[in-house]
């Protein structure tokens, strides 16, 4: 083949879609006719060993009488015929090729149960209002990690469906143990993934191999295949970029990672990648590339002398999926929280909307790195244009926009660009719950087919979220999560615990606004993560500022990034872990509002001081909405009929209104009623042009007509915008 570039996600990344960053750097390479070649060596690594012959193969690997294995190993070796005989018809039906084998995973006796089943819930009850090919993926899925259980204990302790040997990545100061593990023999999986890379190297015969390392989860399997293509194929250069890379490996000194690669490149990849092969095909100096570290000497150097400048993105192309096994990837349900499920169910073109992150201040956050600092959006119409490049490419019309935290107005724009071409999309996106999302913008979002945001309540304390510099309150996160939900727009909320000074007292007043926010439905999904401290960001940077002290200011030579750090005014955050997500898991069930909180921990906490009508009173006491000259305004109904009826006072104008669910008509004299119907024709989103309502109430006057304000508040166009008439 002589393909340029192999692009490569090692082991393992998501089973249900692929992670995007080879596919954005094929579809940059296409805008600069350079070849290259893409595969997610991870899920072509689970197809290979979850099907008939790979589980024949793996059963056979181990000791027939059961070794020393646990009870629950043995039973699932027992019932090893009947997994061979299931798992290829299981695969298909993840895969949405066998939707009907449903009604046989349903029933009890078709697949072989261990101790996965054993933590079922009442099924019915958790998906009675998802239906049965819900319920079936799910009961798939703890068969399938029952295997996985078995594969852990007995073949292989690395593996993970999402992740692999993610332990040896995590905050691996020092190269010592990756390294001498990398010297032993090859695992079960390591011999599955090396068959794999030997037979497309033999056809791909690239002149680069890059190797997209997003996770510590990534990393082990990064470094396998950079040892085994530099032993069998030293003249192939092979380099790793990505965000483990750009997070972890910036102070990289350790010379002994480049017997397994011969760059690492840092940032954005675009770039950094021309470059390296311009110098691959003698076209520049070791001296002269971008962003890279390699070895020259015998020491690693840090090289960004290059003059090419960072592409915009508007000229980074179209993420392009091709090669990508895109009908095999397989949705799972492992646990029934709503957003959990949107990420694991389900294949997804993955866009961006704007590089970076137009807020850029939270001090939890990497905002010192270029990844989050350089903020840059993409025009709304070249996304567009990007949607539908993908959507005839993958024949899928879900996205989602993996933004840092996506800008509202760019959101606006997008949805406005959206209903004008008539697209039928479904997206989601990462948001900042900022008051910029009224309920009239939300109803426009979801118009556009967005269906869920994600966005970080973080610490649910305004005085912690001060400390964070997040810019928003509990009350406001209260009122914008309300305006999503009742757009149907469903809201996920990261949170946090274990901030830099957090007390005992803010961890359960955390833990009660979150209570709240969920008995009273504007919350439908939430995780809690315990909070890191990262080199780059303002508390690993200026832990001082915060009242607590980094363990040692050493610099790793190989990894560095997540520091170990006390916290000397905080609780024992530790201690918190298990009773928030407990409670957490029960309210996203919508029960067990009314347990005193103490009841989630088996230590003493206390009481808390948050009132019982917190978040109720929040969503009362909202500021009123001014509506402003420059607002624009949005009808995104359908054009009236119109007819006609003298009486006593005139010719009375009535409007009759569809819409998808209903009909409605409102009435007014002849001159308004005209002129309505054709401002609503000019307001629709099938036009490229936006009025605002300063130009709305020019055009009313235009045409001769007075009392621009007691037509607009009375109750006629007042009834319009209960039917999406938008002011934005």
């Amino acid at each position: 083949m002589n393909t340029t570039v192999f692009a490569i996600t090692p082991p393992f990344t998501q089973l249900n879609t692929p992670y995007p960053a080879t596919a954005y750097i094929k579809g940059f390479l296409k805008t600069k006719n350079i070849s290259c070649f893409q595969a997610d060596l991870g899920i072509e690594v689970i197809l290979k060993i979850f099907s008939k012959e790979g589980l024949i193969e793996l059963f056979s690997s181990l000791p027939p009488d059961g070794g020393a294995f646990s009870a629950n190993a043995a039973r699932i070796i027992a019932l090893q015929e009947d997994y061979a005989n299931t798992i290829d018809a299981v695969i298909l039906f993840l895969q949405g090729k066998n939707p009907t084998l449903a009604n046989q995973i349903c029933q009890d006796n078709f697949l072989p149960e261990a101790s996965r089943f054993a933590q079922l819930d009442d099924l019915d009850w958790a998906f009675g209002s998802m239906g049965m090919q819900d319920k079936a993926k799910h009961l798939a899925t703890l068969y399938l990690e029952d295997i996985s259980d078995l594969i852990m204990e007995c073949v292989d302790p690395h593996f993970g469906f999402s992740r692999y040997a993610e332990r040896l990545g995590r905050s691996a100061n020092s190269f010592d143990e990756l390294y001498g593990i990398l010297q032993q023999d090859f695992t079960y999986i390591d011999t599955i993934l090396i068959k794999i890379l030997e037979e497309r190297m033999a056809v791909i015969q690239p002149k680069l191999v890059a190797i997209s390392v997003p996770f510590p989860g990534n990393l082990y399997s990064a470094f396998r295949i950079g040892q085994w293509i530099k032993k069998y194929y030293p003249n192939v250069k092979v380099a790793m970029g990505g965000g483990f890379a750009n997070t972890e490996l910036r102070s990289l000194s350790d010379a002994r990672v480049f017997e397994f690669f011969d760059f690492i490149t840092l940032d954005d990849g675009e770039a950094p990648i021309e470059n390296l092969i311009d110098y691959i095909e003698g076209k520049r100096s070791v001296e002269q590339l971008k962003r890279a570290f390699t070895l020259i000497n015998g020491e690693v150097s840090y090289t960004n002398n290059s003059l090419t400048k960072d592409y915009k993105q508007s000229e980074v192309g179209t993420p392009d999926y091709s090669d990508l096994l895109l009908d095999k990837y397989i949705s799972v349900i492992e646990i029934v929280n709503p957003m959990h499920r949107m990420w694991s169910d389900g294949r997804w073109n993955k866009l961006t909307m704007a590089h970076g992150c137009y807020w850029g201040k939270c001090t939890f956050c990497d905002i010192s790195l270029d990844y989050i600092k350089i903020y840059e959006p993409i025009a709304a119409n070249l996304l567009c244009d990007r949607m539908e490049e993908m959507i005839a490419q993958t024949g899928e019309n879900g996205f989602h926009f993996v933004d840092e935290a996506a800008p509202p107005a760019l959101m606006r724009a997008l949805a406005l660009e959206i209903l004008r071409r008539k697209l039928t999309v479904t997206w989601w996106t990462n948001i900042r719950f900022e008051k910029s999302f009224s309920q009239d913008l939300c109803l426009l979002l979801k118009a556009s087919g967005c269906i869920a945001v994600s966005g970080g309540l973080e610490v649910a304390s305004d005085r912690l979220l001060e400390l964070i510099q997040k810019g928003v309150t509990v009350a406001q996160v209260a009122q914008v999560t309300r305006n999503f939900t009742e757009a149907g727009i469903m809201v996920h909320a990261y949170l946090m615990y274990g901030f830099p000074t957090q007390t005992a007292q803010e961890t359960i007043d955390s833990l009660e606004m979150v209570r709240q926010m969920f008995e009273i439905g504007t919350l439908q999904s939430g995780f809690w993560h315990q909070f890191a401290m990262t080199a780059h960001s303002p508390v690993g940077l200026y832990p001082e500022q915060f009242s607590v002290q980094r363990e040692s200011d050493e610099i790793g030579t190989f990894a560095n990034n997540d520091l170990v750090f006390s916290d000397p005014k905080g609780a024992d955050h530790d201690a918190f872990s298990y009773g928030l997500k407990k409670s957490l898991l029960n309210f996203m069930h919508g029960i067990c509002f009314d347990y005193p909180l103490q009841e989630w921990f088996d230590f003493k906490v206390p009481r808390t001081k948050v009132p019982k009508n917190y978040i109720e009173n929040a969503l009362l006491e909202e500021e009123p909405y001014i509506l402003k000259p420059s607002a624009k305004i949005v009808w995104l109904g359908k054009k009236p009929l119109i007819t006609y009826v003298t009486n006593k006072k005139g010719v009375v104008a009535n409007l009759t209104f569809h819409d998808k669910k209903e009909t409605f008509s409102i009435k007014l004299n002849q001159a308004q009623g005209d002129w309505l119907a054709e401002i609503l024709d000019k307001i629709s989103p099938k036009n490229v042009k936006v009025y605002t309502l300063q130009e709305v109430k020019a055009h009313y006057e235009a045409a001769g007509l007075e009392d621009f304000e007691l037509l607009w508040y009375n109750k006629p166009v007042n009834t319009l915008k209960d039917f999406g008439l938008l002011a934005l």
